[in-house]
């Protein structure tokens, strides 16, 4: 992340010569930090992992109840 990326809530702490040596957040901004190190930690480990289309996920949870019709707003686009 570059300072120009940085919100202006953000402060660093300097040492003696200037240099950045630590960091303070608001806490809802490290909680998002924390959550996007988690998913990408998640996307690595299944990389590997077996892969279902789209389509056939929603297409079980329909038959499960878990998802109706009008929750793919997008389903046209994707879904045959």
């Amino acid at each position: 992340m570059s300072e120009q990326t940085v919100s202006p809530d953000v402060q660093f702490i300097i040492d003696a010569e200037g240099r950045k040596t630590a960091v303070i957040l608001p806490i809802e901004e490290y909680e998002e930090m924390l959550e996007d190190l988690h998913l990408g930690r998640v996307a690595r480990e299944s990389k590997n992992e077996p892969r279902r289309p789209f389509a056939k996920v929603v297409e079980e949870m329909r038959s499960a109840g878990e998802l109706r019709s009008a929750d793919l707003s997008f389903k046209s686009a994707v879904l045959p």
